[in-house]
């Protein structure tokens, strides 16, 4: 026999306390059983910190009826996957069919046969069991999946860095920067990283930039500045129109960080909200460590004067609720500045 804290957890939901005695009875040698002879009872212990592996269910309750507790539980993400079956005397087919469209997924129909009830139990167990292990599995491939599309694309912003005057901790800093901003904004943690894993890919399209161009110390001549934002829509075609959220935002963050809020960016001369957001949230990242970083061309800004120039760019340049984001995190980005800091550039305390 298991060990009682080994077992499976069994919750019966009845009003009727006969019922519940016969359910009992059935499975307390095998199984955990917990009880309750209500739906707000029932719903109380399935949103507890120990939740019921499987649910015998009666439909007739008054206040509260297993049809109502069973979609209540099957719209909460946290519990829907906790099998359900109907315990009732309604057994008519189209109330077995109703019961199953809810989200349940057996129908036992009273008189109760303790036999009948042992074997769905532990039918929808094992499938349960198999299901959460299978989703393990799907969890462990994706996560490995991901961190291999993560260190493509980390290759890739290498690549384009070899091109450049910037160093890989403007692409970690950047890219740390731009997942600060997004949770200011609100976006949300998968969306945050998301933007964080796109956003070393932004000058990919450097690749494909002429070093005459690409490397020169000083201003560049008009024509050469047209060859150079031809690394935006050079960077969109490297990545590729793909189904895949991380692939999808690299490119789209390739595409717009150069745009400007007032309409004066480039390639496609966006404005506003036309501008995507990720985009929007990456241009000013890019530009803070740009101001703050020594290159062949320029010194280092103080950070008195970078934000003096991000804050006289909200509405030009920066879309003024990003420029908002952006102060309310700013002792963060400080953080992430030190953390990453290259020789000769801003620290946060200057």
């Amino acid at each position: 026999m298991l060990d009682l804290r080994s077992r499976p957890t069994v919750l019966i939901v009845d009003d009727a306390a006969d019922n519940i005695d016969i359910l009992s009875n059935a499975l307390k040698d095998d199984y955990r059983v917990k009880v309750a002879n209500s739906g707000e009872r029932a719903l109380r212990q399935v949103y507890s910190d120990t939740p019921p592996d499987l649910i015998l269910l009666d439909v007739m309750m008054p206040e509260m009826s297993g049809h109502e507790v069973c979609r209540r539980l099957k719209a909460n993400p946290d519990r829907r996957r906790i099998p359900v079956i109907f315990v009732t005397s309604m057994d008519a087919a189209e109330d077995e069919a109703f019961g199953l469209s809810l989200g349940a997924v057996d129908y036992i129909t009273k008189p109760i046969s303790p036999a009948i009830v042992r074997a769905r139990v532990r039918t929808h167990l094992a499938l349960y069991d198999q299901t959460l292990e299978l989703e393990k599995m799907v969890a462990q491939r994706t996560a490995e999946l991901s961190e291999s599309r993560r260190q493509l694309i980390g290759c890739l912003a290498r690549a384009a860095e070899f091109r450049d005057n910037e160093t890989g901790n403007h692409v970690m800093r950047m890219s740390h920067s731009a997942r600060l901003i997004a949770l200011a904004m609100g976006l949300g943690p998968l969306t945050a990283e998301l933007i964080q894993m796109a956003a070393p890919m932004h000058d990919i399209g450097k690749i494909g930039t002429p070093d005459r161009v690409l490397l020169k110390a000083g201003p560049l001549a008009p024509e050469e500045w047209t060859t150079m934002k031809r690394h935006a829509g050079i960077g969109a075609e490297i990545i590729g129109e793909h189904d895949d959220d991380l692939l999808r935002a690299a490119r789209s963050i390739a595409m717009s960080h150069h745009e400007k809020w007032d309409g004066s960016g480039y390639p496609a001369g966006l404005s506003g909200d036309a501008i995507p957001i990720e985009g929007r949230i990456v241009a000013l990242a890019d530009v803070f460590d740009a101001l703050m970083s020594v290159r062949p061309y320029k010194a280092a800004l103080s950070l008195e004067a970078a934000l003096d120039y991000i804050r006289s760019q909200s509405g030009r340049h920066f879309d003024p609720t990003v420029v908002a984001a952006f102060e309310h995190c700013l002792p963060d980005l400080l953080e992430v500045r030190q953390r990453y800091l290259d020789e000769g550039d801003t620290g946060a305390a200057t």
